[in-house]
């Protein structure tokens, strides 16, 4: 008898090598969504800026990716790819929700606030002439 009729597979360890690989790679994909989910979500950093920001829209398109992958895979992933995906779907969602309910603040408040006058300068006295500098702008139909 020859191998091919035993059932030898002398490919076994390149399999297994290979489908650690797989799960390496599926495993990072998954974190890589999240990160990406969370970031549009405003709670983590742009990793180049540092600034948090929120598109709601690009955090959604994220998540639905990951569920996309979740419908598409089921029944064929190991039992910590399955894990590792619905763990980070139910944060995204939880995180997903808390950003709605609570929308950053928004910082034009600082600018658009009126700065206070100096206390020392006396408000102008209103000219004695008030009613006829009003006709001066004032329009007539």
């Amino acid at each position: 008898m020859n191998e091919a009729q035993v059932g030898i597979n002398d490919d076994a360890p390149l399999d297994a090598q290979r489908e650690q690989m797989l799960t390496e790679v599926f495993a990072h994909m998954v974190i890589q969504n999240t990160n990406m989910a969370l970031m549009f979500l405003g709670a983590m950093p742009h990793p180049q800026s540092g600034e948090r920001m929120q598109d709601l829209e690009a955090a959604q398109m994220f998540i639905a990716q990951l569920e996309m992958l979740e419908v598409k895979t089921a029944g064929n992933l190991a039992p910590e790819e399955q894990k590792l995906l619905q763990q980070s779907l139910m944060h995204l969602r939880m995180t997903f929700v808390q950003a709605v309910d609570h929308p950053p603040k928004v910082e034009t408040a600082k600018t658009e606030a009126p700065t206070p006058a100096p206390a020392a300068t006396p408000a102008p006295e209103p000219a004695a002439d008030s009613a006829e500098s009003n006709k001066r702008f004032s329009k007539k139909f």
